[in-house]
């Protein structure tokens, strides 16, 4: 692991307000999504400058992400599968383009940074997407991934704290109660990712060198719960993985 300075230090403040905004995701899914992704930019711009420098964004979603890292003075462009998700505020942002993660229409090398927020748990090969991400990004750039792991309280997303039981289970009780599938399919559209396993992949792969493991939400002073396998699936909430491009 790099033993290089980075600039950002969260705090308990910025804590309690991500997991304040994090209750309204669904009933105000703007004001959420808004301070997410500003709170990203300040997070990124610690371990790089921003400005001037070219970003994919896999699972870029609506636009919240693009908005943001533009106005730090970055070039973005996104990719998402899911045309819903793309034109979920009325239009599709033109840096966009419907594509997946696991195999992105880009060259080698291409990009300064690639950053996914919340899509690795969403993707049936995770180890393929965190391979094509590398792949992208320039020799030297940063490669930034964070995602909920499964036995995180929030693992199944809307099916949580059921998934607990099983995702299966979690999922059939969510369409008993609700009349519906669940957004996030356990199976299908939500697969049981883990901590170890993505931070098992950095350690192993020959693409990038590991610059920082940390909990998303967590302030500086409760980040050592990233480095205790098992605690970590749990306390975390949210896995980031900050990687270094060879």
């Amino acid at each position: 692991m790099s033993s290089e300075v980075v600039r950002f230090r969260p705090t308990l403040r910025r804590s309690v307000e991500l997991f304040r905004g994090f209750r309204l995701e669904q009933s105000d899914p703007d004001y959420f999504y808004q301070l997410l992704a500003d709170d990203s930019v300040r997070q990124l711009s610690g371990y790089t400058d921003l400005d001037n420098k070219i970003i994919l964004d896999v699972g870029g979603g609506p636009g919240y992400f693009a908005e943001a890292f533009r106005k730090a003075g970055a070039t973005y462009f996104g990719v998402d599968p899911d045309v819903g998700e793309l034109a979920a505020r009325g239009g599709v942002d033109g840096g966009m383009v419907r594509a997946s993660g696991m195999a992105l229409p880009f060259r080698d090398g291409c990009v300064d940074i690639c950053y996914s927020s919340n899509v690795l748990e969403h993707v049936v090969r995770p180890e393929l997407m965190l391979s094509e991400m590398a792949r992208v990004t320039r020799p030297g750039g940063i490669v930034f991934v964070s995602f909920t792991p499964w036995l995180s309280p929030w693992g199944g997303h809307e099916t949580a704290p059921w998934h607990f039981l099983g995702g299966h289970y979690a999922r059939r009780r969510y369409l008993r109660r609700q009349g519906k599938e669940p957004k996030n399919s356990f199976g299908t559209s939500l697969f049981a990712m883990s901590g170890g396993r993505a931070i098992g992949w950095a350690r192993r792969s020959a693409q990038v060198e590991i610059v920082h493991l940390l909990p998303r939400y967590h302030p500086w002073w409760a980040q050592w719960v990233i480095h205790v396998p098992g605690a970590r699936e749990i306390l975390s909430w949210n896995v980031v993985l900050v990687l270094r491009r060879r």
